[in-house]
């Protein structure tokens, strides 16, 4: 006997599903991805590995636990930490439908009668809804073109991960009871500042290349030091840009009316990752 076949193996898991990409491949480096010819990406169901990986929050947290299962269930997929933001959501709820199915129950407050109850959402329709915007669209101000691409989900996540930690530093300094309020205040602005270049280093990763008249500057440090010395206008138009083709990648809230005072309201859906592939377990 060929002690290297596995006669289990034929019981291995199978594609539950396959998932077309909102961005077809685009904007993956090369070697991230690897698309079958008739653009599907097989999508597997989530191991008990995979289970245990997703419950670790130090894992979970760092964004490491996300990469792992996004390895192990689209295995087209070679570098998770590459994926487009606006491919991310997709993926997501493609390994959960693959994992538990298409239905996911989301608790919901009534804002008029505060009234709580649940209801099942169909993920088939929410992943459906998810598409890719036009980053294609260009901001023009005077003579300048400002090109955009989305951000790659290691950026994003680095950028999650500094921001939670000021704004906890935030929470720490409000609470502290041996600092004045005027150390406080210092300290506040420290992290506001904090806070503000952030905001920069998102609209620099977001920003793929700004043409002039004379060039096209894609260097990321030249188009983070225009980002801190161009005019207010310019920036707000750029930041009003990014944040309108990020919103564009969101799931969509779903329209709901009330069971108890018949009060019509719309439920956001946000993917807590902490409990998003629990929620059938």
């Amino acid at each position: 006997m060929n002690q290297n076949h596995n006669p289990l193996r034929q019981f291995f898991r199978q594609p539950a599903i396959y998932l077309r990409l909102p961005s077809q491949g685009k904007y993956w480096p090369e070697g991230s991805l690897d698309v079958p010819q008739n653009g599907e990406l097989p999508v597997y169901p989530m191991t008990a590995i995979d289970e245990i990986t997703y419950r670790t929050p130090d894992a979970l947290f760092s964004g490491q636990a996300v990469v792992n299962v996004i390895h192990s269930c689209v295995p087209s997929i070679k570098n998770a930490w590459h994926a487009p933001v606006a491919d991310l959501n997709s993926i997501l709820v493609a390994i959960r439908i693959a994992s538990y199915g298409h239905e996911l129950e989301i608790e919901t407050t009534c804002p008029a009668c505060k009234h709580i109850e649940s209801f099942a959402l169909d993920l088939r329709n929410a992943l459906d809804q998810l598409t890719m915007p036009d980053f294609s669209a260009t901001v023009t101000y005077g003579d300048l073109e400002i090109y955009f691409h989305p951000m790659s989900y290691e950026k994003q996540n680095e950028i999650n991960l500094e921001q939670f930690e000021n704004q906890r530093m935030m929470r720490n300094i409000s609470m502290d009871t041996v600092l004045t309020e005027d150390e406080k205040l210092q300290k506040l602005a420290e992290v506001m500042k904090i806070l503000t270049q952030l905001t920069m280093r998102a609209l620099k990763y977001s920003i793929s290349a700004i043409r002039t008249p004379n060039a096209v500057v894609s260097e990321t440090e030249h188009i983070d030091e225009f980002l801190q010395n161009c005019d207010r206008q310019i920036f707000v138009a750029v930041r009003d840009h990014a944040v309108e083709l990020r919103n564009r990648t969101e799931l969509k809230p779903v329209h709901l009316t009330c069971s108890e005072c018949s009060h019509e309201h719309d439920q956001a859906l946000n993917l807590d990752l902490t409990n998003f592939f629990e929620a059938a377990s």
